[in-house]
This record gives structure tokens, sequence and C-alpha cells, in this order.
């Protein structure tokens, strides 16, 4: 039988990618002053649809439970973290620095890079509204996907900010009530013809062409401006591009996304400022921003770029047992190995001394020890370092020290 369609099993190789990348966010986010945090995987429905509405129901794993709630799995993070800082912010000093490795959860047609299910690295700061916590932010990211070997001719970030096209929007004339539908043609029109992209905003407004200009224009406002500079020398990595308005309808401020230089494969990473995000799931007024990174096309562009580390299981010590009626003092020698803070395998049945070797070898052992009836009675026991092959006689009292 094989997965659902569109989820994942981790045999040892991919879940070690998995694990590298875990640990790469972690080693990160901890660099950067964040704290880890999680939530439930099962939410109320209605934490989705408070802020997105019913459509979002669609792209959602929801049911009724057995005691008749209306539940979803977590498509995403930020709800769940706006309902827990708006429970316990009283608790914390601010500005909160946070961030999670959650799996999330999405119905939707699968396609390269899209899944229905991923994990992503959150990171999120609560309670600052200067923009050094935008920059803060873009730091993190750019410096993540640096850690893994990746460099500006692999990935750009892409800056926008939705009040810059507030401020567009009202000069144009355009209706604050139409300012959805525009943003949300202008969101699309990467992803289809120019010639769509001009009919639906011919739908909304007679400002269109102007509309379509804006979009295509490179230079900072004020804000990004700001930005760029509290940036530093990271801003090399970053270009401003007002096509970037992120689809969720809570962002407020900076938006930005970050996409492989080529341009072959979906955003690897987005984010941004939702100010009112937190006073919408708890009644509590905080600034906020954050972003996620998901580790499925991050993973395909590692993997192009040849930047994921090769599989290699790692042992530090294989016990051969060349002689059965000297298991139980074998089991005493490999006790001693873990309790000293050593991997270590053997072989659970008896099997000969060379289907051991090659066991040892299969499961990238560092070094053998060998018990044998003639070295054990004089208190010894052979070690043999499996990539250069030397073998040498120790005290089997001395067998941890001496490998450590």
């Amino acid at each position: 039988m094989k997965a659902l369609p569109g989820f994942r099993d981790f045999y040892p190789p991919s879940l070690a990618v998995r694990q590298y990348l875990f640990e790469t966010w972690r080693r990160q986010a901890t660099r950067y002053g964040f704290r880890e945090y999680d939530g439930p995987p099962l939410e109320p429905l209605e934490l989705y649809t408070l802020k997105s509405g019913q459509e979002i129901v669609r792209q959602l794993y929801n049911f009724t439970d057995k005691g008749d709630r209306a539940v979803a799995l977590r498509p995403e993070m930020t709800p769940t973290l706006a309902r827990m800082v708006a429970a316990a912010h009283r608790e914390y000093k601010k500005p909160l620095k946070w961030f999670a490795i959650p799996q999330l959860f999405r119905y939707e047609k699968q396609q390269r890079g899209r899944l229905r299910e991923h994990f992503q690295f959150n990171a999120d700061i609560i309670g600052e509204s200067d923009i050094g916590a935008d920059a803060e932010l873009v730091a993190l990211a750019i410096d993540t996907l640096c850690a893994l070997g990746l460099t500006r001719q692999d990935f750009v970030v892409r800056l926008s900010d939705r009040r810059a096209w507030a401020r567009q929007l009202e000069r144009l004339g355009v209706a604050p009530e139409q300012h959805p539908a525009v943003l949300d043609a202008v969101d699309k029109m990467e992803r289809e013809p120019l010639e769509k992209t001009q009919e639906k905003l011919a739908a909304i407004t007679s400002r269109g062409a102007e509309v379509l200009e804006f979009a295509q224009r490179g230079q900072p406002g004020e804000e990004l401006a700001e930005l760029l500079a509290r940036l530093g020398t990271l801003a090399e990595f970053c270009r401003v591009d007002y096509r970037i308005v992120r689809g969720l309808a809570y962002y407020t401020g900076i938006v930005w996304e970050i996409h492989d230089a080529r341009g072959e494969l979906r955003a690897i990473a987005g984010g941004g400022r939702y100010d009112n995000l937190i006073a919408l799931v708890g009644g509590v007024d905080l600034p906020a921003l954050g972003f996620g990174m998901g580790d499925v096309v991050l993973t395909e562009l590692l993997k192009e770029r040849g930047l994921l580390p090769a599989y290699r299981p790692q042992l530090d010590v294989y016990v051969v047992i060349a002689d059965e009626s000297l298991r139980g003092a074998a089991w005493g020698l490999i006790h001693g190995l873990r309790q000293a803070g050593c991997a270590v395998d053997y072989a659970l049945a008896p099997a000969k001394v060379s289907k051991q070797f090659q066991q040892a070898s299969a499961l990238g052992a560092r070094y053998a020890v060998v018990v044998g009836a003639t070295e054990w009675q004089a208190g010894e026991v052979t070690l043999k370092n499996m990539e250069t092959g030397a073998e040498e006689r120790v005290a089997a009292s001395a067998i941890a020290t001496r490998i450590s």
C-alpha cells in the first residue's frame, strides 16, 4: 500500500536530508536569538476562516470531530502563533522572537514544489514596529540559505510593500474596496498570460495600464530604501519587485519572497508584516511579522546545485563477536561503550566474522572491535580502524577511552 497522494515516506536517506535542514534552521534561528515554540497540528476551523473567509476551506483538510467540532489540520503556522501570543503575551517581554518547524497540510493540486504536506521553517517577531525587525527577518532568511551553501547566483530576495501599493492605488483613484481584487490580479500575473491580467484589471479599474506599470517598477519607496540600508551588505541579495504582493490578505506592510535565480521553481520562502492579525484572532493589538521557508522547494534547489550532503550512516563502533561463547562478555563491552557515549552496533544473531565485517562497512562504522578467545583471555580486544585497516590490541577496560 502506498502513501496517500501528496504525502511522503521518509526512509533513512531522505530523513537524513530533512534532519540536515532542521538542524540548519534551528542553528541559524538560535544564532539570531529566536526561541523555539510549537502548537497543535489540529485547530478549530474558525481560526482559518476568521482571517481568510469560507473560501479557504476548499484548501484545507477539515472535518467534524467526534465532539461535533469543526476542525482542520493546520495549513500554516501564523494563525496558531497569533492565537498563542494573544493568550499569553503578558508572560513575555517584547519583542518576542520565536521560531517553529511545523508540519503543514493543504488539500491542493500536486505540482512541482508543492505537496499536500510539507515542513516549514517559520520565524516571527511580535511586538516590534520598527523596520529593524523586517531587516532582522530578511537577514535570517538570507543567512540560512547561505549556511546551506547557496550564493547570490542561486537565489534573490524580491522586496515589495503593501503600503506602497495602497498609496499608488489611492493616487490612481481605485476605490479601497477594489484594492484586494487588484492585488490578487497582480499576485497571479507571473503565472498567467499578460492578456489575462489586463482583462482582470480592466474589469476592476480603467487605470489598469498604470497598475501594471507600477507593478514592474523597481524603485524603492521610503520604507524599502530604509530596509535595504539596514541590511548593509546583505542588500546585495535583494531587489525591489512590486509584483510581489503575497496572496494572504492579512499582510499590512513590507512583503517579500525568495526565488531561485533561474526562476525555475516556486518561491523558496516568503513573508512580511501582518500588524492586524493578532488583534483579529485574539483581540490584542500587537505589531507582528514573519516568514516561512518550506522544505520541498528548498530540497529541490539544493539537489539541483549538488549541495545535499551524501547519506553516510554514522556508527562509532561495530563489535565483531569472533567466538560465540563470548557473546555475554561482548554484551557487557557493548553496553559499556554505549554508556561512554559511543554509537555501537553488533550482530544480534550468530554470524561469520566476514559477514560481521561486511555489516560494519555497510553501517559506516569508524572502528571494529573484535572480541576473540585468545585476546579476551589476556583481557584485550582487537581494535581495527575501518578506514585505514590498521589494527592494534587494546585492554578491554580501556577501549572506550582509546576510541574517544
